[in-house]
């Protein structure tokens, strides 16, 4: 199953969630990106027939080790565009967004080449 810009979202939000509580919930996803209940339970429905989450008997969301690699590289993705584009002058804002949008569709060898020029230059 190829996977969307959506699912990779809904895969980084619960992957934050995560990170901060340990546990997390259709409704705490749900809450952080602004969406409906029946939106996310769709959402859910198909992550899960994808084999990038399970959800537990409480309820409780896990990504599979196939969405966890997902979810952090959307994240590291995320995170090196934004910090990039506020060390060239963009507002964190602007940046954040810019990055959100960005994130999914550049190559990785692009993405990579960014990450090596971001670190020898600012680190």
């Amino acid at each position: 199953m190829q996977l969307k810009e959506s699912g990779e979202m809904y895969l980084e939000t619960i992957y934050i969630l995560s990170k901060k509580s340990g546990y997390v919930r259709s409704i705490d996803v749900g809450e952080q990106m602004g969406y409906s209940k029946p939106s996310v339970s769709r959402a859910v429905g198909l992550l899960k027939e994808g084999g990038y989450l399970t959800v537990g008997h409480d309820g409780s969301l896990v990504l599979t080790d196939l969405g966890r690699e997902i979810a952090e590289r959307t994240y590291e993705r995320h995170t090196l565009l934004s910090e990039f584009f506020v060390k060239i002058g963009i507002d964190k804002e602007i940046a954040a967004a810019d990055a959100c949008k960005i994130e999914h569709v550049i190559s990785s060898e692009t993405f990579n080449a960014l990450k090596k020029f971001v670190r020898d230059k600012f680190q």
